[in-house]
Order: C-alpha cells, then sequence, then structure tokens
C-alpha cells in the first residue's frame, strides 16, 4: 500500500474541521467536557495535516515536536504560524486524556473539572489551529476547502 500525502492531509482536515463543528455544538449547548474534547482533536488534527505534507504524522496526541522540526523544511513566512499551531497543540494535548478519564487521582470524572471558561477557551484555540493549518496548507499549495 502506498501513501498518497495529499490523501492524508485532506483526511486530516476533514477530521479538524469535524472536531470542530462538534465542539461548537458542544458549546453551544453548554456541554464543555465534549468541547474540550473534540476541540483538542480539532487542533491535533490540525497539526497533523500539516505534518502530512511532509511525513506521515505519528499517533501522539501531542503533534507539537513534529511541527517544530518540519518548520526548517518549509518556507520562512510561515515559521510563526507553525510555531503557534505547535503551541496549541501542546497546550491541548493534556486534554486528551483529562477529557477522556478525568483525574482519577482526585476521584473527578472529565465532566466534573471542566467550566465553561475552559470550553471557551480551548474552542478558540482549536478555531485558531484550524485556521492556521488551512492557511498553512494553502501557502503550500495544497487546496483545501473550509
Amino acid at each position: 500500500m502506498k501513501l498518497n500525502p495529499i490523501n492524508e492531509i485532506l483526511y486530516r482536515i476533514n477530521l479538524a474541521r469535524k472536531y470542530l463543528e462538534e465542539a461548537e455544538k458542544a458549546y453551544s449547548r453548554s456541554d464543555w467536557r465534549t468541547t474540550v474534547s473534540s476541540s483538542q482533536l480539532s487542533a491535533e488534527n490540525s497539526g497533523k495535516a500539516v505534518i502530512a505534507f511532509y511525513r506521515i504524522p505519528s499517533w501522539s496526541h501531542d503533534p507539537s515536536p513534529e511541527l517544530l522540526e518540519i518548520i526548517s523544511r518549509m518556507p520562512s513566512e510561515m515559521t510563526e504560524m507553525v510555531k503557534r499551531l505547535a503551541e496549541i497543540t501542546r497546550l491541548l494535548a493534556p486534554e486528551h486524556g483529562r477529557s477522556t478519564y478525568g483525574e482519577p487521582l482526585r476521584g473527578l470524572t472529565p465532566w466534573d473539572i471542566y467550566s465553561d471558561v475552559d470550553a471557551e477557551k480551548s474552542l478558540r484555540m482549536a478555531r485558531e489551529a484550524f485556521h492556521y493549518a488551512v492557511a498553512i496548507l494553502r501557502e503550500l499549495g495544497v487546496d483545501v476547502e473550509v
């Protein structure tokens, strides 16, 4: 089986888009846990869409190291966007486990730990990550529909 990078890029950006839509809907119904969870997955897949332009993304929920590794292969005008995308994915990565398992040592389920402020912050970062991924991919010549 041969990997087609464009297929992986479009698959990842589609995942990012759908998770962002899910996060938006969850936020509108005050479902803070799902907002955070879906925001994290959207940002993760936004980062992985950019990585896929250069190589197969890892299975890690934190693609920030991979994003930082590929910066040297990218046009210099994209450096700041890629660094910010990496920062967002790094900041949201821990929420994958927390939004799934909560904080077991404290006896808190995922539904116990998030507030509207957490949800709004995560959603804002996911929107930003998606925006940067689309902008970077378009700059690289990938026709990405929003």
